[in-house]
């Protein structure tokens, strides 16, 4: 199970406590908004790409949306997101709980700069009702990031 895997993952910092279940969806940036009492903004959704025959996810504000020029002029490739049926192969993660935390070999992380204007930010945690709270250099830490990327318009 996904949630599982991320929980393990957060286990190496003893901090598997801190993910949150919650009894109704947040496979949304509306629903997880919801599900936190908190805005849409301070969502980090991850969006899955395929860069050069790898996955890479990309962990924006809840507000953003990619701009396919910034996305092409730091990747050299049109944006191309995975289908549904994609993620979960390749990340390890299903649609609606994909986020940058115990993923699949292979894949790389990259922050972008969307998320700068928050203290704590809440990234799903493998599973269509889960999330927890991060503080931007926490989500550097954890996520294992390659580098904060501007890809999102203004």
């Amino acid at each position: 199970m996904s949630i599982e895997n991320v929980k393990a993952h957060f286990r190496k910092w003893d901090m598997e406590n801190r993910v949150l279940e919650f009894p109704v969806s947040s496979a949304t940036v509306t629903e997880a908004a919801l599900a936190l009492h908190t805005d849409e903004q301070r969502i980090a959704k991850t969006l899955s790409f395929m860069v050069d025959e790898q996955p890479i996810l990309i962990v924006t504000a809840g507000d953003a949306r990619v701009d396919n020029k910034k996305y092409k002029s730091t990747f050299h490739k049109k944006a191309s997101m995975l289908k549904p049926d994609q993620v979960l192969d390749l990340i390890g993660h299903p649609v609606g709980g994909v986020c940058p935390f115990g993923i699949k070999d292979g894949g790389s992380v990259y922050l972008d700069v969307s998320l700068k204007r928050f203290e704590t930010v809440f990234p799903a945690c493998g599973s269509a009702n889960s999330a927890i709270e991060l503080t931007i250099p926490e989500l550097e830490k954890y996520s294992g990031f390659k580098a904060w990327v501007d890809v999102c318009k203004e």
